[in-house]
């Protein structure tokens, strides 16, 4: 589904502070928090709203959606990064809310996230990253290709539980299913509480007494799993591409799949953003007197360059829209032609006089 732009979702313009960005933000907050709009299409607005912010806020962030639009985003951050740097405590301090930004996080993707305080516990998989090598013409094409990346899935025997099937874990006899233990002590100064976690079940509440003969009870395997990815057109080198779901196996879901892409050096093409560069060597005749050249392009295709009589050792031509795609869009960068003019290392007799002729002819020139 296309995304909304950010400054429309808040009703703010491009060019609006960061003050400005942040009152839009709590007014809307307000209206759609789902503690005060029981409307289930409050929650998607909430998080639409909630995003926007954690975009803009940051000036990073900011900054990369301003250039690039929602794939500058996509592609860079993931969902969690997204929202790291935002001020969300001191927007919902005060506001009378039963619970703040982390716990609505939590009901929205499955993990908590406790914002502003330093801390983050991610119960979700791992994310991954693959680095990937392609040729320039890839880039210039697109890629449709097939990808082996080892990680960690979801054990297909027990389902993911870790016990073995029949079986299902049971509630830890020391904890009572908390996970915590709690030692209570009364001191000179009032009654002590240390809160520890539970040595038998190791803070999960619950004990696999038989356990999946497949994981050993963990619940997860290692696998390589053969993914189908789609490079876009107008990739460049460091140019990420996120997998949703196609990470590590957690107990709230799967972790992302980052692709990096890396260009590999082309034996006759320069890249520079949209641009390309190339070297084409021409006799001093055609230096002189000027010529027309078929050039190759990245496309496969010959482009027709004119080089003008008096051409000098170095001098750049271009040949427009012969460049590389844009990433998502239209425009197509230049071809960018150096001349060298070459002098040949050997002449014969009849080639010696001819120049010798033109020397005496140029002698007053």
């Amino acid at each position: 589904m296309t995304k909304r732009d950010y400054y429309e979702i808040l009703g703010v313009p491009k060019n609006a502070s960061k003050s400005d960005i942040k009152k839009a933000y709590r007014k809307l907050a307000l209206k759609y928090h789902p503690d005060k709009n029981p409307d289930k299409s409050a929650e998607d607005k909430f998080k639409e709203i909630s995003e926007a912010y954690a975009v803009l806020y940051d000036d990073e962030k900011r900054n990369m959606y301003d250039r690039y639009g929602h794939d500058g985003i996509d592609q860079r951050y993931s969902y969690e990064d997204i929202f790291r740097g935002a001020d969300f405590s001191d927007i919902f301090r005060g506001m009378g809310f039963d619970f703040g930004f982390d716990d609505i996080f939590e009901r929205f993707f499955g993990h908590r996230m406790n914002f502003g305080r330093g801390r983050t516990h991610v119960s979700r998989g791992m994310d991954l990253r693959y680095d990937i090598e392609i040729t320039l013409e890839d880039a210039y094409n697109g890629l449709e290709t097939e990808i082996s990346v080892p990680r960690t899935e979801k054990c297909y025997n027990c389902d993911g539980t870790g016990a073995k099937p029949g079986s299902s874990p049971k509630k830890c006899s020391q904890c009572n299913g908390t996970g915590q233990l709690r030692r209570s002590q009364r001191t000179a100064f009032g009654m002590f509480t240390q809160v520890t976690v539970c040595s038998r079940c190791q803070g999960e509440g619950k004990v696999i007494e038989e356990k999946c003969p497949e994981c050993g009870g963990r619940g997860v395997i290692q696998r390589t799993r053969n993914i189908d990815i789609k490079i876009p057109r107008g990739v460049d080198t460091g140019s990420q591409l996120r997998l949703s779901g196609e990470g590590e196996a957690g107990p709230a879901g799967n972790g992302d799949l980052y692709i990096v892409v890396h260009i590999m050096n082309h034996p006759i093409f320069k890249r520079s953003d949209l641009d390309l560069y190339t070297i084409k060597d021409i006799s001093f005749p055609e230096a002189a007197l000027g010529t027309k050249l078929d050039i190759d392009t990245i496309n496969g295709e010959s482009g027709r360059l004119k080089i003008p009589d008096g051409t000098q050792n170095g001098d750049v031509f271009k040949i427009k829209g012969k460049g590389m795609p844009s990433l998502h869009g239209r425009r197509y960068g230049d071809l960018f032609v150096e001349v060298h003019v070459k002098t040949p290392s050997k002449l014969s007799k009849k080639a010696k006089k001819l120049l010798e002729d033109l020397k005496d002819e140029l002698k007053d020139n």
